[in-house]
């Protein structure tokens, strides 16, 4: 595994302690005791820091984030995506697993695929881009896994409300998404979307309480399950989740162990994307 150099971690500590104390002035003194530097190392990093433009250094010796710096952060601000992120992860996952990952986006109380990678059995895949379709209490899952206040209201205010036992399900897949990282969706008996029909090529977005999958909250090892899609969840910084990967298009049944290899596949990735969109370091393998 791969380390950055301490100077490089010592330069971002820096930074983001000037960054988390907007509208104030530090001195040398204070970010020696505030970061535990040696008071040599820091001089020479602050010094390095205002000559690049990345701080300035006041008339009271005080730093404060610099010029340079500022460009850089309207740029990054202005081109955000994401989905830049999201991209490579996707088309790793849709070659490894020959499935289809999109990356859906939650837009009020719809769900909105924005981008996708398919392997290349599934370049005809009947879901297209910018298919947008009401979020159903199944999809509803892992946007709201570590928000049980938001979840509550959106049982509230969702038409058709789900039923008891469905209400009881979406408590503990939530639960399931938590402890996981991901939850597992399966097709009911007697549905199956074909990926090879050729006049297959409409989808229309479930309207309702049809919809031909359940949460799978129990996987055993050896047994075999009827795939749909396996959700993960995308945090932001706040702990909520604007988008979600899902896979799908899984062409025969796994056993518990190959869903949960695979669910635990696609949270190692959504945790990545998470680290990037919060901001937070990610400790890459």
């Amino acid at each position: 595994m791969s380390r950055s150099s301490p100077g490089v971690r010592r330069v971002a500590a820096i930074l983001n302690f000037i960054a988390d104390h907007p509208g104030q002035a530090f001195a040398l003194t204070d970010l020696v005791r505030a970061l535990k530097l040696s008071r040599a190392t820091c001089h020479a990093l602050l010094t390095g820091l205002v000559d690049v433009g990345y701080l300035y250094r006041t008339s009271d010796k005080t730093y404060v984030l610099g010029p340079a710096l500022a460009a850089i952060g309207r740029v990054a601000a202005e081109h955000f995506s994401p989905l830049q992120v999201a991209q490579p992860e996707m088309r790793s996952i849709a070659d490894e697993f020959d499935v289809v990952c999109g990356a859906y986006f939650l837009e009020g109380d719809t769900m909105h695929l924005r981008d996708r990678a398919a392997s290349v059995s599934h370049v005809g895949y009947p879901v297209p881009l910018g298919t947008r379709m009401k979020l159903h209490w199944t999809q509803a899952i892992p946007f709201f896994a570590r928000s049980p206040k938001e979840a509550e209201a959106w049982l509230e205010r969702t038409e058709p409300r789900p039923n008891a036992e469905q209400e009881e399900l979406f408590r503990r897949g939530l639960e399931f998404v938590r402890e996981h990282g991901f939850i597992v969706h399966i097709r009911k008996p007697g549905f199956n979307m074909s990926y090879d029909d050729p006049q297959q090529d409409r989808f229309i977005p479930p309207e309702g309480d049809d919809v031909p999958v359940s949460p799978q909250l129990e996987l055993k090892p050896d047994s075999l399950y009827p795939l749909a899609a396996i959700m993960a969840p995308i945090f932001d910084s706040k702990g909520r989740a604007p988008f979600s990967f899902v896979m799908a298009g899984f062409r025969s049944a796994l056993t518990g162990d190959e869903a949960m290899f695979a669910g635990n596949r696609l949270k190692q990735a959504c945790d990545r994307i998470s680290a990037f969109v919060s901001g937070r370091t990610a400790e890459m393998a």
